[in-house]
């Protein structure tokens, strides 16, 4: 059966988007990819960046290192605000530097972290929709890739832990706790046996005239 085809990854026309909500919606995203890239210039090349960004509707949103009001004012060759000239002592400006080294890479760690957690996402996406009616567990592996594979293995080992924790609950609840250690799935050093076909059991009580009844003498 033929593959079905997509039209891949497509180039994106520079033009103004004429939908208000998609043209927000990305306005947002590369406004987000410029920050991470004056970060990664500041982490990697110790610049002293800044940047002034006007969204559609007119609300200023910046980025700067140190500050934008500083490298604005270096930009445009005015006198720094109090505290943020030369007269900064060296070890001052040297620990500051540090900090905001560190809280960059603590953001590019956090962007990491949701990219990882969208990856997931669209795993779990997949997952649900390749099931379809069917329950989570009957989808064939084979249709899975790594992720959704690495998600369905998750559950199951929830599911497992769920399962004993609930069996030990209904065998305290009613008294019927065996001694044996094999009623609950992995607790045996034999592999995992729900119940002991081994085990010898008394015989269970007769009812009360049992035998008793016509025909019975």
């Amino acid at each position: 059966m033929e593959g079905k085809k997509t039209k891949g990854r497509q180039k994106i026309e520079m033009k103004k988007i004429e939908n208000e909500d998609d043209r927000l919606i990305t306005f947002s995203k590369r406004r987000s990819g410029i920050y991470k890239k004056a970060s990664e210039l500041v982490t990697l090349c110790g610049a002293e960046v800044g940047v002034v960004i006007f969204s559609p509707a007119g609300k200023p949103f910046s980025f700067g290192h140190p500050s934008v009001e500083s490298v604005a004012n270096r930009f445009l060759r005015q006198n720094p605000p109090p505290g943020q000239g030369d007269s900064t002592h060296p070890l001052v400006e040297a620990h500051r530097r540090v900090r905001i080294n560190e809280l960059n890479q603590h953001y590019n760690e956090l962007l990491s972290l949701l990219e990882a957690e969208k990856e997931q996402g669209k795993a779990l996406q997949k997952l649900t929709k390749a099931r379809g009616n069917r329950g989570w567990w009957e989808v064939p592996t084979e249709e899975l890739g790594y992720q959704e594979l690495k998600q369905m293995n998750a559950q199951l080992e929830e599911l497992h832990k769920n399962l004993c924790d609930h069996m030990k609950e209904k065998a305290f609840a009613g008294g019927a706790l065996p001694s044996s250690s094999n009623y609950f799935p992995g607790n045996s050093s034999q592999g995992s046996m729900p119940f002991n076909p081994n085990a010898s059991e008394a015989d269970p009580p007769l009812p009360p005239g049992y035998g008793y009844g016509p025909g019975n003498f």
